[in-house]
């Protein structure tokens, strides 16, 4: 079956690696596993032989049709992972009560940022996230305040979860083999304070739209009470922690709502599947 570089196909053909996948993922009898992008399946069978229920959505309508032949007990989605319904598969009318699901992709890096994203919005529907990332990505996701790779996408992720990188993983552990290096992540919702996630967006956008700027400058549309939050507006975006931002998102509310600011500079690289 030829690769359609337009899906960013590079499969992970590795044995070594897919079972050190698998192991990390220690799947029960009673488990619900959602994968994204099963690609010619190698991880989809062992899944299918191990849980309870397995759902998988796949882009490409060629490999779609030889999953669904082959494993006909696979709940399978063909679509874009970005536009298929998410919740109509882990939360239907029909499931029970306090189901939850375990999710598992090799992630088209390009479009990484938003498909998590989409996942943390599943809520307590997701017991636990295993993803396959660019390495950089991956870094991004666990970064901690004062580096250059905290951003955006770190706090999103570090508010919604506990993020742990598993293991690197070599591009030669892909066919075709691509030009980045990959690892393993696992993020686990945790208790987190309650929060307005669209106003945390803004606030984020705000902030590391331009990184150099100080706080009172990036967020001056917002007129948040700085001696109220106890946050010094003389600081920069990388320097403020999770928790810090969640206390302005909350005490800003709605206000900069229509504000818009230039991207942090963070795009996602090209991915192997």
């Amino acid at each position: 079956m030829p690769i359609r570089k337009r899906f960013g196909q590079h499969f992970l053909t590795d044995a070594a690696t897919l079972e050190r996948i698998f192991s990390a993922l220690q799947v029960r009898a009673d488990d619900c596993v959602l994968e994204i992008g099963p690609g010619r399946g190698a991880l989809t069978e062992r899944l299918c032989a191990q849980a309870r229920r397995v759902a998988a959505i796949e882009i490409d309508r060629d490999l779609a049709a030889v999953l669904g032949r082959r494993l006909p007990a696979l709940q399978l989605v063909c679509g874009d992972a970005l536009r298929t319904d998410l919740r109509a598969i882990v939360a239907p009318q029909e499931q029970e009560a306090g189901e939850r699901w375990r999710v598992v992709g090799n992630l088209p890096y390009n479009i990484a940022s938003p498909l998590l994203e989409r996942l943390f919005a599943l809520g307590e529907r997701i017991a636990d996230i295993h993803v396959m990332l660019q390495a950089e990505v991956a870094a991004r996701l666990a970064a901690q305040p004062g580096g250059k790779r905290y951003g955006r996408l770190s706090v999103m992720a570090q508010y919604h979860c506990r993020v742990v990188k598993l293991f690197d993983v070599d591009a030669a552990s892909f066919t075709p083999k691509p030009k980045v290096a990959s690892a393993f992540v696992r993020l686990t919702p945790h208790e987190r304070e309650p929060c307005d996630v669209e106003a945390l967006r803004r606030v984020l956008r705000a902030s590391f739209g331009q990184r150099r700027k100080i706080l009172a400058n990036a967020l001056k549309s917002f007129a948040p009470n700085w001696c109220a939050l106890g946050i010094d507006p003389g600081r920069r975006a990388e320097s403020v922690t999770v928790a810090e931002y969640v206390a302005i998102a909350n005490h800003c509310g709605g206000a900069g709502a229509r504000q818009r600011s230039p991207d942090n500079g963070e795009p996602d690289a090209e991915h192997p599947r």
